[in-house]
């Protein structure tokens, strides 16, 4: 809900931002999801490629590696984890209501998610949709898990 407010004041029309217009609109909103998945993704990846170049960063420099170079690499020993990391993030995204329902506004057709609208059919006494609408909402969030989990697989 902070991070929604906080976006909220930055894109509203008085705000910095105001000028772009993107306060309920579908691009306020990925900005709201990326604002929240960016830093659990980017600190679970940082500690794993940290423990890595502590490990590996000397054979990669003998061999002419700059730490740019060596990304590619590092990333690929650690897909598993940065995977884990990705998973986190969506993980946090996809269950997102209060910072999307801030800046996107809830609007049919238009800015409405699935969180959302199984919060409004929940509070309207439409739990058998509610329901359905969560049961999908799994069913997204365990294929997009187990395709992360089989991108990280290891090759034979």
């Amino acid at each position: 809900m902070v991070a929604g407010l906080g976006l909220y004041l930055i894109l509203s029309h008085s705000g910095p931002l105001g000028f772009l217009g993107l306060l309920y609109t579908p691009a306020a909103m990925v900005l709201a999801q990326a604002t929240l998945a960016t830093p659990i993704i980017a600190a679970l990846a940082h500690r794993v490629l940290e423990r890595s170049w502590a490990e590996f960063g000397g054979p990669l420099r003998v061999m002419g590696a700059t730490r740019i170079r060596a990304l590619p690499v590092l990333l690929a020993m650690n897909r598993r984890a940065i995977a884990t990391a990705l998973l986190a993030g969506f993980g946090r995204t996809i269950s997102e209501i209060g910072a999307v329902l801030i800046v996107g506004g809830n609007i049919a057709g238009h800015t409405r998610t699935m969180t959302t609208s199984i919060a409004l059919q929940t509070s309207m006494g439409n739990l058998e949709y509610a329901l359905a609408l969560g049961c999908v909402l799994i069913g997204i969030s365990l294929a997009v898990s187990t395709c992360l989990i089989l991108l990280g697989a290891p090759r034979p």
